[in-house]
């Protein structure tokens, strides 16, 4: 089994205040797996890792092919095509339709024309959401924000999708809803690293499990939650 993600030895702190401290843990492609811990135990720091908007202060990440420390600039953009990323509060572009949302996405991934059209409209019908092409950002639910938000993540592709507490903005329904969506995702092959202190979701599922506590990740199983 081919691996997509692999921390090893790795450390980061801001400032001389160390967040993250000698991680080892890998992903292979394919794989769903939950990354828990508290509010504030460095989470969202260790999703920043893998895309590479942090660098690590000491070890490793070498993540879809790509290995730093170092790395040039040139290639944060190939790096980043093959991740999609989920945020809790979604960043959509509000002054742009759904679909010209997941079309800015593209255009940016260098696709042409002829794919960008077609790909939109798997997407948006993946999460259910074809006949919201048109619709603002405005008019949408927050379970709807995030399924398009899911969309544009998938939309390239991606050999791995990073969700950032995915849930934590939505009421329990659609949040199980959302994850629901992430596990038909990965059933079809993309893997995914899911962020959450909701320990329910977790429960629910038979994946691996990581505990982030005191800078550290341990691996966990579901009766220690």
């Amino acid at each position: 089994m081919k691996t997509v993600l692999e921390f090893s030895n790795t450390s980061f702190a801001y400032n001389s205040q160390e967040i993250l401290k000698d991680i080892s843990f890998s992903i292979n492609e394919k794989e769903f797996v939950f990354l828990t811990g508290k509010s504030g135990s460095g989470k969202s720091t260790l999703l920043k890792l893998v895309y590479a908007a942090l660098l690590p202060t000491a070890g490793t990440v070498e993540s879809v092919g790509h290995k730093f420390p170092p790395i040039k600039k040139k290639e944060l953009p190939l790096l980043r095509r093959k991740l999609g990323i989920v945020f809790q509060e979604f960043r959509l572009l509000t002054d742009r339709n759904v679909g010209e949302n997941l079309s800015f996405v593209m255009q940016v991934a260098g696709n042409t024309n002829g794919s960008i059209k077609r790909k939109i409209g798997d997407a948006l019908s993946e999460v259910g959401l074809f006949h919201k092409m048109k619709a603002m950002p405005d008019e949408l639910s927050g379970g709807e924000l995030q399924r398009v938000a899911i969309a544009r993540a998938m939309i390239n592709d991606p050999l791995l999708i990073l969700a950032d507490e995915p849930t934590g903005n939505l009421d329990p329904d659609t949040s199980g809803e959302i994850l629901e969506l992430l596990r038909r995702i990965n059933s079809k092959g993309t893997g995914v690293l899911f962020a959450t202190h909701n320990y329910e979701f977790v429960r629910k599922c038979d994946y691996r499990i990581y505990r982030l506590e005191n800078m550290k990740l341990t691996q966990i199983e579901r009766q220690q939650l």
